[in-house]
């Protein structure tokens, strides 16, 4: 699937401790059927979101001057990824840092961002999630610059 496909847009990370949940929507125009196919599981149903893994993998350095990279969301059942798309590592960095603030002052059970999947401007998929894992154009996770949720070992 291409990356052109799709557009992201984060919504209430100005600051990094706003009290809203911190929000991805990723729109998806492409070929109709070609994403909710990616999405679902064997027998036809959506994935759930721990079905799913969101991480961001850098193709240039952090030391760079406009270091970009690949957002991405696979299915944790078979490692097949279901989408991949262009972002900026700031934006994408700025945006862990707002969802990090969010979970530390949420309760344990809120997932500290949500992501929300459309098709041409309708919503397919909602998840809430806790972990963004970043990895380096090497493919070396970056566990400082990740969000992991105290608790959980990789």
């Amino acid at each position: 699937m291409r990356r052109d496909y799709f557009d992201l847009s984060v919504e209430r990370v100005e600051g990094a401790v706003d009290p809203g949940k911190p929000l991805v929507r990723i729109d998806f125009h492409g070929p109709e059927g070609l994403l909710r196919d990616r999405l679902s599981d064997v027998e036809g149903d959506l994935l759930a979101a721990e079905e799913t893994d969101v991480a961001f993998r850098l193709q240039d350095s952090l030391g760079d001057p406009d270091p970009a990279g690949v957002v991405a969301v696979t299915n944790r059942v078979t490692g097949d990824f279901v989408l991949e798309l262009n972002e900026d590592a700031d934006d994408v960095l700025d945006f862990i840092g707002a969802a990090r603030a969010y979970g530390d002052a949420a309760d344990d059970d809120d997932g500290g961002y949500r992501v929300i999947i459309t098709v041409d401007g309708e919503e397919l998929v909602t998840y809430d999630k806790r972990t963004l894992l970043v990895y380096d154009a090497e493919g070396n996770l970056l566990r400082s610059e990740s969000l992991i949720p105290s608790g959980v070992e990789l």
